[in-house]
């Protein structure tokens, strides 16, 4: 049972328990289908739950020097590398701290293979395809959408891969299903399958939800299975984030004041949309909160209103069993995914502190931000 009186406020805490019950069915899906699967650091990054992620996945994808940087100091491992664009100022880090590198374009790839060459460690080396194809509804999180920058369209690669290329790479998915999933491969194949013969590894990329109630990991399996019989020289690769992550720890806040206009309340609480859930404006999604519904007539409802002084700082509306009084919890679930990595420190507002609840039932707080965090952003 969490004591949620031992929980500062605001903080995001992550369940122990919970987490593990993720990462035990993702290494049972990776050791039945045959396939690598890595933990994204853009969905989830928490490090110090690192240990706990090492017991059951050594390695992990990074999209920059920095996350690359982590990977190999807490993964203890080097990364799977992935970026937009590389620089001549960031390469040097990305070699030093990669094993596999994924170029976003034939340019790029001509610009910084040389350097890898040079290296003589051997990292592998991969280009990212774009099959124009996508379940993905929301643009924002549509990488395959017309014009798109993510990746090479079939168009512009030959009939033989350049010398060096030894992985292809692709990302369609986002928090989606295994029939997505396949039906991307299907196109994949359809138009890439000339030139999978020629490389040593396929990364599918994240957007994989396996750890979703209603996913079905058992297809899943059977689609890997099927697509490692077709092309057997290929090492898959898998690299999902928010399924890590994925239902295993809420945002805990508190109610500071109440406000009303035009028959309208909001609750004010001590946290923010635009700084500490910034998904929820963008992707746009409304969240869960504990013990709280939409909005019901005839129960108190209220918006939840956050403490920037963005106007557009706010959700609703909730309505909850009995009216909220200064000083109650507010707690919103699954915040650890992609919630915790976006966050900001707009208007100085200070970061919620970073917590694990852990499998004995005691808290552990991981770090706590005070006004040096927030100066040291601004110089």
């Amino acid at each position: 049972m969490i004591d949620l009186n031992a929980i500062p406020s605001p903080c995001y805490v992550m369940e122990e328990k919970l987490l593990r019950n993720n990462l035990a069915l993702i290494k049972r899906v990776k050791e039945e289908a045959g396939v690598n699967i890595i933990l994204a650091f853009k969905a989830f990054a928490l490090w110090k739950s690192f240990p706990i992620v090492r017991e059951y996945i050594p390695y992990s994808t990074a999209s920059s020097k920095f996350e690359a940087q982590l990977a190999f100091e807490e993964m203890g491992s080097p990364a799977h590398t992935y970026s937009p664009a590389y620089t001549e100022a960031d390469f040097p880090a990305i070699l030093k701290y990669s094993s596999h590198i994924t170029f976003n374009s034939l340019s790029q790839f001509d610009r910084f293979y040389p350097l890898v060459k040079a290296d003589g460690r051997g990292i592998s080396c991969g280009l990212r395809i774009n099959p124009e194809f996508s379940d993905v509804e929301t643009d924002l999180y549509n990488p395959c959408a017309p014009g798109s920058r993510m990746g090479i369209v079939r168009d512009l690669l030959g009939e033989t891969l350049p010398e060096g290329v030894e992985g292809l790479h692709f990302h369609t998915l986002c928090e989606s299903s295994s029939y997505d999933l396949e039906r991307t491969l299907q196109e994949v194949d359809k138009k890439f399958g000339t030139l999978l013969s020629q490389v040593k590894w396929l990364n599918m990329g994240g957007g994989h939800l396996m750890t979703r109630k209603d996913y079905d990991t058992a297809h899943l399996v059977s689609v890997l299975r099927a697509f490692k019989t077709k092309y057997p020289n290929l090492e898959i690769i898998m690299e999902p984030g928010s399924a890590f992550a994925w239902q295993t720890g809420f945002l805990l806040t508190t109610v500071v004041d109440i406000v009303e206009n035009k028959g309208i309340k909001t609750a004010i609480i001590d946290a923010s949309f635009t700084c500490h859930m910034p998904d929820c404006l963008e992707m746009p999604y409304k969240p869960a909160i504990r013990n709280a519904t939409d909005a019901v007539e005839g129960k108190p409802t209220y918006r939840i209103g956050g403490n920037s002084c963005l106007s557009g700082d706010y959700m609703g509306d909730w309505s909850f069993d009995k009216p909220l009084e200064v000083g109650d919890k507010v707690i919103f679930e699954d915040m650890i995914h992609y919630t915790i990595v976006k966050t900001s420190m707009f208007n100085g507002i200070p970061h919620p502190s970073l917590a694990l609840w852990s499998k004995e039932d005691e808290l552990v707080l991981y770090r706590s931000f005070g006004y040096e965090d927030y100066k040291n952003r601004m110089s």
